[in-house]
C-alpha cells in the first residue's frame, strides 16, 4: 500500500522539489504537439440508471432534483437503495478493451483519456486504499488496467483523469433526509467525508475547508494512480484550484514528475482555471476554446452530446460536422481536442457514439494531414462568424458561412480549411492569401499549386492584391473540405 513517506522517499529523489519555481520546468511531451485528437471517456456507477448526468450521485440524494424523483420511482426510497446499491448492477458483462480500441483508431483518435474515478468515488482500477474499485466491486475488473494494455498494444498514448477533489462535498446532500448516509460517515464508506457543499463551486477561499484527513487520502490516491498505471498525462477536474489543496498539489506533481523522470519518461498534467500557475501545464477549456492562436499548449475537451457527460437515455448529440469544426478550429489555433463519448452500464458503446466516430475517422483519413502533425500558420482564421471563446460556449452550434476558413501548416504546405461548404458552386475571395508586397502579413510566396483533398477536380483560381480568388464546386458530403497550397 502507498503511504505519505514513500511519496516524500521519491520527492526526496529529485530532479523536482515541491515548489511552483521547479514544476514549472516540466515540458509538454513532444508527442502532444503532433496528436491533435483525443478520446475521453466517462464511464462508472452512475451509467447504471443512465439519467440527468454524470453528476447523478450527488442529484439523486437533492430533494426536488429530477434525479431524486427518478430514483424513488425507479430503485427505491434512499434510505433502503442508495447508489451505493447500484454497484452490484454496474456488471460491464460486455465490455471489450479490444472492440473499444478499433472503434478509436477508426476514429483518427492518438490518445486514450478513460475517468480513473469521478466524484463519485467509485475507481475504475485496482487500488489498496479503498474496496469501491472496479476490480472488488461490480464489473470486478482492472478497467484501467486493461485499457491502458489494449491502447499501448496500438501504439496509443495511455492518459487518465482524477475528479477526486469534487468527492468531499459530493454526498453531503444526503444527510439533509433519511437515506442511506447517516450524519457521521465512516472514513470506510463510499460516501465519505460528505463535508458540507460550498455556496460558490468557484470560490477559491471557501469554507468548510477539506480535512486534513481527505486531503492527504487525495493525495496517497492520486500518486497510486500515476504510480501503478503511468499515464502520459493526467487530467484534474475542477476543485484542486481550491487554496487548501495547493501544498498538496505540489507534492504530488514533484512524485509524479520524478517517478517519470526516473524512467526517462516525459508527462504532463491538464488544469482548469489556474489550478496551476501558467505555463507549468496543459490549459484545459471545458466546451470552449479561444478566440486566436495560442503559443502554449492546450486543450478542448467537450462531449459527443451536450447535455451529459455520460451515457443517458435522452442524449442531446452534436453532428459529426460540427465535431469536426471544433477539431478544425482547435488545431488551427494550437490546440488540441478531447472528445468524451459514455458508454453503457454492460459495457457497450451507444450506435449513435459510433456512427459519429466512424464519421470523423472517415474524414480524418481523407484529410489528416491538415491535422495530425500539424502548427498554426500566421493567421489562423478567416471569415465573418465571429469564434466564440471561453469555457461552456458550445451550448449552440456554431452557425459558419462558406466564407469561414481555418488555416494550418504541415511539411511546406498551407491548409485552408472551409469550415462551412455550400452545397452549390460558389466564387470565393480568401485575403489573407493576396498577393501585395507591401502588406507584411499577407502571403508574399507564390502558389503552385491548388488542391481539394480527396478529389481529383481541378480548381479554377487567381490571385492579386485583394486576396485569392477561386471557384469551389459544390460540396455533396456537407464537412469541412481541405485546400492544399503548394509554393
Amino acid at each position: 500500500m502507498i503511504s505519505l513517506e514513500e511519496i516524500d522517499q521519491v520527492i526526496q529523489l529529485g530532479p523536482f522539489e515541491p515548489t511552483w519555481a521547479s514544476l514549472s520546468h516540466q515540458v509538454c511531451p513532444d508527442w502532444y504537439w503532433d496528436a491533435k485528437f483525443g478520446i475521453f471517456i466517462h464511464w462508472g456507477v452512475y451509467s447504471v440508471p443512465a439519467f440527468g448526468s454524470e453528476w447523478y450521485s450527488r442529484n439523486m440524494y437533492i430533494q426536488g432534483n429530477p434525479c431524486y424523483d427518478y430514483h424513488r420511482a425507479h430503485f427505491g426510497d434512499q434510505a433502503s437503495f442508495g447508489y451505493k446499491d447500484l454497484i452490484p448492477l454496474f456488471t460491464a458483462d460486455r465490455f471489450d478493451p479490444a472492440s473499444w480500441l478499433d472503434l478509436f483508431q477508426k476514429a483518427g483518435a492518438q490518445y486514450l483519456f478513460p475517468v480513473a474515478e469521478h466524484h463519485d468515488g467509485f475507481q475504475m482500477y485496482a487500488s489498496t486504499l479503498s474496496p469501491y474499485n472496479s476490480l472488488e466491486m461490480g464489473p470486478r475488473r482492472d478497467v484501467l488496467g486493461e485499457l491502458r494494455e489494449e491502447a499501448e498494444k496500438r501504439g496509443l498514448h495511455f492518459c487518465t483523469s482524477s475528479h477526486r477533489a469534487e468527492h468531499q462535498f459530493f454526498f453531503s446532500h444526503g444527510k439533509e433526509f433519511t437515506s442511506d448516509i447517516p450524519q457521521e460517515v465512516p472514513r470506510d464508506s463510499l460516501y465519505w467525508p460528505a463535508e458540507p457543499e460550498p455556496k460558490d463551486h468557484f470560490d477559491l477561499t471557501s469554507k468548510p475547508y477539506p480535512s486534513k484527513e481527505f486531503l492527504e487520502d487525495w493525495l496517497l490516491r492520486t500518486c497510486e494512480l500515476v504510480r501503478d498505471y503511468q499515464p502520459e498525462l493526467l487530467y484534474f477536474d475542477w476543485w484542486i484550484q481550491h487554496e487548501s489543496f495547493r501544498p498538496y498539489l505540489m507534492r504530488f506533481l514533484a512524485y509524479y514528475y520524478n517517478l517519470a523522470a526516473q524512467e526517462d519518461r516525459k508527462v504532463a498534467v491538464c488544469y482548469k482555471q489556474d489550478a496551476l500557475p501558467f505555463g507549468s501545464g496543459i490549459v484545459e477549456m471545458e466546451r470552449g476554446g479561444y478566440g486566436e492562436t495560442q503559443a502554449f499548449p492546450w486543450q478542448m475537451d467537450t462531449a459527443i452530446a451536450r447535455n451529459s457527460w455520460c451515457y443517458t437515455q435522452d442524449l442531446a448529440y452534436k453532428t459529426s460536422k460540427e465535431l469536426l469544426q471544433n477539431l478544425v478550429d482547435v488545431v488551427a489555433k494550437n490546440g488540441n481536442l478531447l472528445l468524451n463519448i459514455g458508454p453503457k452500464a454492460d459495457g457497450t458503446i451507444p450506435e449513435q457514439d459510433q456512427d459519429i466516430l466512424t464519421e470523423l475517422g472517415d474524414w480524418l483519413a481523407v484529410n489528416g494531414e491538415a491535422i495530425y502533425q500539424s502548427r498554426p500558420w500566421r493567421v489562423s482564421s478567416e471569415g465573418p462568424t465571429e469564434a466564440q471563446e471561453g469555457s461552456f460556449s458550445d451550448g449552440e452550434a456554431p452557425l459558419y458561412t462558406s466564407q469561414d476558413f481555418r488555416y494550418t501548416m504541415r511539411d511546406g504546405f498551407l491548409y485552408a480549411i472551409q469550415l462551412e461548404p455550400s452545397g452549390r458552386t460558389e466564387e470565393l475571395t480568401l485575403p489573407s492569401l493576396a498577393y501585395d508586397l507591401k502588406q507584411p502579413r499577407i502571403l508574399h510566396a507564390r502558389i503552385q499549386k491548388l488542391e481539394l483533398l480527396g478529389e481529383s477536380q481541378l480548381l479554377s483560381w487567381s490571385r492579386d492584391e485583394t486576396g485569392l480568388h477561386l471557384q469551389l464546386p459544390a460540396c455533396r458530403k456537407k464537412q469541412p473540405r481541405v485546400l492544399r497550397l503548394s509554393f
